[in-house]
């Protein structure tokens, strides 16, 4: 079952090594309560064989994956939206807003999720002076984490998910790292670009629903 290899993989997951001074690591799948929602989540929506495709992010934050284990997914969403319920605050965050009510115009988490697994570049966060850092942000990051952001999307791609194409979140740097080690490595056939959730919400709130029209376009196309 995907399920099963997927619990695997976040249960495997080990930190990077060598992170830069100041930098820590978002890694909530290594408190036992947030593991159980993890599997809860997968068990649910990918306990099948079916073959789904890819939208990788950038990597999880604070507020979202950083406290679920799940991405884009806040504690708001995993609850009010997917029916799983937990300990948590039911605090939320952007990036989810926007995916789940994108997931709610393609037509809800069950079709949504039979289609596709949101991942992230690298599944785990980062965080530095109290505040996220993204993988790219900074130079000797991106050093130390390559290595474990590539053995990542190899395990993605050994579990069997489509690589005909790749739905990139994060439309310029995440779009261009990702590119250039998959002319390396030569995982996907064509990786689609998407704009983040956070910076249509953040700067482009107006035309929220013209973004959601993008991504599910884009996502169209990828069936």
């Amino acid at each position: 079952m995907l399920s099963e290899k997927l619990i695997y993989f976040y249960q495997s997951l080990r930190p990077p090594k060598n992170l830069p001074k100041g930098i820590g690591v978002l890694f909530p799948q290594k408190d036992k309560q947030v593991i159980e929602l993890v599997k809860k989540f997968f068990e649910k929506y990918f306990n099948d064989n079916n073959q789904r495709r890819l939208m990788l992010g950038i990597n999880p934050g604070r507020y979202g994956a950083g406290i679920t284990g799940v991405n884009f997914t806040a504690p708001r969403q995993l609850k009010e939206n997917c029916r799983i319920d937990h300990h948590l605050s039911l605090t939320s965050e952007l990036s989810a807003e926007f995916i789940y009510d994108m997931i709610n115009e393609y037509g809800g988490v069950k079709k949504f999720y039979k289609d596709w697994f949101i991942g992230s570049v690298s599944p785990l966060g980062f965080v530095k002076n109290g505040k996220n850092i993204n993988y790219y942000d900074d130079k000797k990051l991106i050093t130390a984490v390559t290595p474990f952001i590539v053995d990542c999307i190899n395990k993605h791609v050994a579990i069997g998910f489509t690589t005909e194409k790749c739905i990139c979140i994060g439309g310029e740097k995440n779009f261009k790292f990702l590119s250039g080690l998959n002319n390396e490595y030569k995982w996907f056939q064509e990786i689609v670009p998407l704009p983040h959730p956070r910076f249509i919400l953040q700067y482009r709130r107006k035309q929220k629903d013209q973004f959601i029209q993008q991504y599910l376009s884009a996502l169209r196309l990828g069936r």
